[in-house]
């Protein structure tokens, strides 16, 4: 083997002819319009659903609000009920009295009863105290608020049962505890509440 040998592998390369591109392609006559070797351009990539993460909406959208809105009713609605009670304890020693409940075993009843409305007002308030504390983080808070405006509405829903015989208060507050909680599931809501704060 020779070093001018063609078929040499360690020997010296063939020369570039002009109009060619080079070693291992084929060769065009001087003056032929040059083509493009190897893969096509791809296409840009895109990710599915937007890729990345979705912009952070700069004000709270509808549904949130309406979500804030249906919270705010609920927590009015305790305050009616937090309110009824209030006034029947202040009217139960009257109400007991003007039935002539004097006998003490009547009497032990009336006190269990005033018991089971004491409690029901301090849950009332509480609940009212809650749903308050929810309402004002709508604009700051993180995600943990959108998770318990779930859960309260949850609980609301119970409420709403105990008191469907009141007045019809219980279905609103039944229909509106569901709204709550879908507005407060939906897509928009959970990018609110996840969105970055600086």
């Amino acid at each position: 083997m020779s070093f001018g040998d063609p078929n040499n592998p360690y020997g010296q390369p063939p020369q570039q002819q002009p109009g060619g591109p080079g070693y291992g392609y084929p060769q065009t006559p001087p003056g032929a319009p040059q083509q493009g070797y190897g893969y096509p351009a791809a296409p840009p990539v895109q990710q599915p659903y937007g890729g990345g993460y979705a912009p952070a909406p700069a004000q709270m959208p509808g549904i949130t609000r309406a979500a804030q809105i249906m919270l705010g009713v609920i927590v009015v609605a305790h305050v009616i009920i937090a309110g009824v009670y209030a006034y029947t304890l202040t009217q139960w020693d009257k109400t007991m009295a003007d039935a002539g409940l004097t006998d003490s075993e009547t009497q032990q009843f009336a006190d269990l009863g005033k018991g089971v409305v004491v409690f029901f007002l301090g849950l009332a308030a509480v609940f009212a105290i809650l749903g308050l504390v929810l309402l004002l983080q709508y604009g700051k808070g993180g995600n943990g608020v959108r998770v318990c405006s779930i859960v309260y509405g949850s609980f609301a829903i119970v409420t709403g049962i105990f008191m469907i015989a009141a007045w019809g208060l219980g279905l609103v507050i039944i229909a509106v505890a569901i709204m709550l909680i879908v507005f407060a599931a939906k897509r928009p809501s959970a990018e609110w509440f996840k969105r970055p704060r600086y």
